[in-house]
């Protein structure tokens, strides 16, 4: 079995998603955080290691911000 980054964000986003739940909106701060720290690490991966870039990751990420904006916007 090999580890995968997206492993781990598979399980960011489920940790999220449970902070959410149990503690409300404002834990959004959380995944909006971590999925601007994701762009950004895929931006520096698409300029140093072209060949193992996956756009969608960055797809990913900005779905995740975006959502997580949406949520901060509710409050």
């Amino acid at each position: 079995m090999r580890f995968e980054w997206n492993d781990l964000r598979a399980l960011i986003t489920v940790v999220n998603v449970s902070l959410i739940i149990k503690f409300g909106l404002v834990v959004s701060w959380f995944g909006l955080t971590l999925a601007i720290f994701g762009i950004f690490s895929d931006i520096n991966k698409r300029r140093t290691d072209k060949t193992n870039f996956r756009w969608n990751s960055v797809v990913i990420h900005g779905m995740n911000m975006i959502l997580n904006l949406y949520f901060l916007s509710l409050l």
